[in-house]
């Protein structure tokens, strides 16, 4: 059995199986069986859903550690995101990272799915001059995990 380290900071958010869990102290942690979660700056809040390629990313993230009853509509409004912005985009190459990120998330490869996303983010950031989103570290948003 394979098992995955990590170090966290007091005061990161992580989420594990749909449960947010903030650390009160530097801690290292193993996760000894699979689990679904992201931490740090893979998390996005609701309120940074704020562009059509961060939309895409946030339904992908609620398909991958939000609860069993937000998974479902998450993967579904990330199928109408990213046709929507495949429609609007004149670039093949983030038209194919799109689809990739799709199918991925079809094939409950969700983690590979928002890799792509935040790809796509950056391409997206870089076109409309945006500066990148901070992860919440501090505060927990409501909602923080999908």
């Amino acid at each position: 059995m394979s098992t995955l380290v990590l170090e966290l900071r007091q005061g990161d958010l992580m989420v594990v199986n749909g449960a947010p869990i903030r650390f009160r102290n530097r801690t290292r942690i193993e996760l000894a069986a699979k689990a679904r979660f992201l931490f740090g700056k893979q998390i996005m809040a609701p309120e940074g859903a704020n562009t059509p390629a961060r939309r895409i990313y946030f339904a992908l993230q609620t398909a991958y550690i939000g609860t069993e009853e937000e998974r479902e509509p998450g993967l579904a409004a990330a199928r109408t995101l990213i046709e929507e912005f495949k429609e609007a985009t004149t670039s093949v190459l983030v038209r194919e990272m799109l689809a990739r990120a799709l199918e991925a998330a079809e094939e409950d490869d969700c983690y590979l799915a928002l890799k792509i996303a935040r790809r796509v983010m950056r391409h997206e950031e870089e076109v409309l001059g945006l500066a990148p989103l901070s992860a919440p570290r501090r505060e927990a948003p409501e909602g923080a995990h999908g």
